[in-house]
C-alpha cells in the first residue's frame, strides 16, 4: 500500500535514524583527559623559573667575567621587569662632584631564560656619566635626592656664580631697571622652545621641577644667556582642589618634611640663581611654615622671588630676618592674557621702574605673552629702560 491509498490517520512504520556509534563520546573524553594530563605533567616537570614572563635574548662576551669585581655594581635589570620598577639614578647614591680618572667597569646580572641561572659579568670600558648641566663643584653638595646648591668655602654664592652680567645703557648708568620672569617652563616642550627662541637673554626663565630632561632644558636656557629660577610648589588656599603637584610644601607638614620636599625640587637641575613660589598663597601666609624654608634658601646662597599673588605673604619679613636676597613681583603681565592687556601691563611696569628705579614682572609661557614681551624688549633701551636679569633687581634685605 502506498501513501496515496493509505487511510487517513493510519500510523506509518518509522524510518530508521542515523546514530553515532556508542564508542565515539568515550574516545573524545579520553583525548581531552590525555591533553590535560600532558599539560599538568609538563608544568610539574619542566623548569620554567620565569613563569612565562617575556624574555629577551642577547649575546654577551663572557671573557671579562674574571675582571676585578670590587668596583661598584650598576643597577641589575631583569628581562621582563617593568620600567617603573627599575632603579632610578635619582633613587641611588648621591652624584659625586668629581669623575674618576678612567671609565669604571660595571657589573650586570644575566639571567638564563630557560634555566633561571644567574651569572654576574663585568663589562669594562663603560663611558663615564657626565655631570648634570650647570653643576659647579664649588657650590654643589650631594644629598639623597641629588646635587644641591650651597655656598662655597670661599663665600662664593650660586646666585653670583650663575648670574648674568649686566651691560648698562651707554651714557645712562642710572637708567631704570626692569626684570621680567617667564615661568612655568619645562612642562610644555612647545612653550619652552618658543620662549628660548624668541625671548632675549636678559629675560629670566623659571622652570617647574616636573619637566622631563630638565637638565638639558636648563643647559640650553643658560647657553642662550638666560638666568634661571626654580619654581617650588607650595600650598595654595584651595588645596587640594587646586594641587600644584607632587612634593608640594604644605602647612600640615613639619619643617623637616618640607625641607626634604624643598631639597627634592632643588635637586632636579642646577645652575639657577634662586627659587620662586609656585602657587603657595596659604603656605607663604604661614610664617611658621615658610620661615625654615627661606632660612635654607638663604643658607644656600640663593635669591627668593615672591610672585606677589598673596598680600598675606610673610616672605618680606622673613627675608629681613635672614638677610636673604629678595625680590617681589610688582606686575603680573598676563593677568588678562590678551595682547592689549599685556601691553598695558608693560606700560605700567615702565612707570613703576621710573618712579622707584627698578620693577619686577612675571608672566606665564603663553604664546601671546612671549610675543608681546619680545616686542617690548626690542625697543626698551631706546626708551631709556634697561632690561636686567632677576639677580640685578633683587636686593639684600635690610632692616629699618
Amino acid at each position: 500500500m502506498d501513501d496515496l491509498s493509505a487511510p487517513l490517520g493510519q500510523d506509518k512504520t518509522p524510518k530508521p535514524r542515523l546514530a553515532l556509534p556508542a564508542i565515539v563520546p568515550w574516545a573524545v573524553a579520553g583525548l581531552l583527559s590525555l591533553s590535560v594530563l600532558t599539560f599538568l605533567g609538563w608544568a610539574m616537570l619542566a623548569e620554567e623559573p620565569l613563569g612565562g614572563e617575556p624574555v629577551a635574548v642577547a649575546r654577551a662576551d663572557l671573557s671579562a667575567a674574571s675582571a676585578d669585581r670590587k668596583s661598584a655594581e650598576a643597577p641589575r635589570i631583569v628581562a621582563g621587569q617593568p620600567a617603573n620598577d627599575r632603579p632610578s639614578r635619582r633613587d641611588g647614591p648621591p652624584i659625586e662632584a668629581t669623575q674618576p680618572a678612567g671609565p669604571p667597569p660595571r657589573t650586570v646580572t644575566i639571567i638564563d631564560g630557560t634555566s633561571g641561572k644567574r651569572q654576574e659579568v663585568v663589562i669594562p670600558g663603560s663611558a663615564p656619566e657626565s655631570k648634570p648641566a650647570g653643576t659647579d663643584a664649588r657650590v654643589t653638595e650631594n644629598s639623597r635626592h641629588g646635587p644641591l646648591p650651597k655656598v662655597a668655602p670661599d663665600g662664593s654664592r650660586p646666585s653670583d656664580i650663575f648670574a648674568r652680567a649686566v651691560q648698562p645703557i651707554p651714557g645712562k648708568p642710572d637708567a631704570p631697571r626692569v626684570a621680567i620672569v617667564v615661568g612655568g617652563l619645562g612642562i610644555s616642550g612647545a612653550a619652552t622652545s618658543e620662549a628660548l627662541n624668541k625671548l632675549p637673554g636678559a629675560v629670566t626663565l623659571a622652570f617647574a621641577p616636573y619637566a622631563n630632561s630638565i637638565d638639558q632644558l636648563a643647559a640650553r636656557a643658560r647657553g642662550a644667556g638666560h638666568e634661571l629660577l626654580l619654581l617650588v610648589p607650595m600650598e595654595p588656599f584651595d588645596y587640594p582642589d587646586n594641587d600644584p603637584g607632587p612634593q608640594t610644601l604644605l602647612t600640615t607638614l613639619d619643617s623637616a618634611q618640607n625641607l626634604d620636599r624643598l631639597q627634592w625640587s632643588m635637586s632636579r637641575f642646577q645652575g639657577y640663581v634662586g627659587i620662586a613660589n609656585y602657587m603657595g598663597g596659604r603656605f607663604t601666609a604661614s610664617e611658621q611654615a615658610l620661615a625654615p624654608v627661606l632660612a635654607d634658601v638663604g643658607k644656600r646662597g640663593l635669591i627668593y622671588l615672591d610672585d606677589g599673588s598673596s598680600q598675606r605673604s610673610t616672605a618680606p619679613q622673613i627675608a629681613v630676618t635672614n638677610n636673604l636676597p629678595f625680590a617681589k613681583v610688582d606686575v603680573v603681565l598676563d593677568a588678562v592674557p590678551t595682547a592689549v592687556d599685556i601691553d598695558r601691563a608693560l606700560g605700567r611696569l615702565e612707570r613703576i621702574a621710573r618712579e622707584r628705579g627698578s620693577a619686577v614682572a612675571v608672566a606665564g609661557a603663553l604664546p601671546v605673552a612671549i610675543e608681546r614681551i619680545a616686542k617690548w624688549a626690542k625697543n626698551a633701551e631706546g626708551r631709556g629702560i634697561l632690561l636686567v636679569p632677576i639677580s640685578a633687581a633683587a636686593s639684600r634685605a635690610k632692616s629699618s
